[in-house]
């Protein structure tokens, strides 16, 4: 990898739950809102908080953008996929 080059950032994917949640995002400042904070999960998946849980399944973490008042909901695969599970607004 040449100097030129950066780390390679995460794919994004996201739940079901968090599409239908897209579908009904229609103001251009909310769509800008999430955009900024998939771009900051992408680049760095471990930006977001862990969220206690249950170790059983996938480790949650939220990600919260206070400039933009955004929040997402996610977890990181093996495979360094980010699953969005929800975006919600501050």
């Amino acid at each position: 990898m040449t100097a030129q080059h950066g780390l390679r950032r995460a794919r994004i994917a996201f739940s079901y739950a968090a599409a239908k949640q897209l579908e009904n995002i229609t103001s251009e400042a909310e769509i800008h809102a999430l955009d900024r904070a998939l771009v900051v999960v992408s680049v760095d998946p471990d930006v977001g908080e862990p969220i206690p849980g249950d170790a059983a399944g996938p480790q949650l973490r939220q990600y919260t953008d206070d400039i933009e008042q955004v929040r997402v909901l996610y977890f990181v695969t093996a495979l360094r996929t980010v699953v969005v599970v929800a975006y919600i607004e501050v």
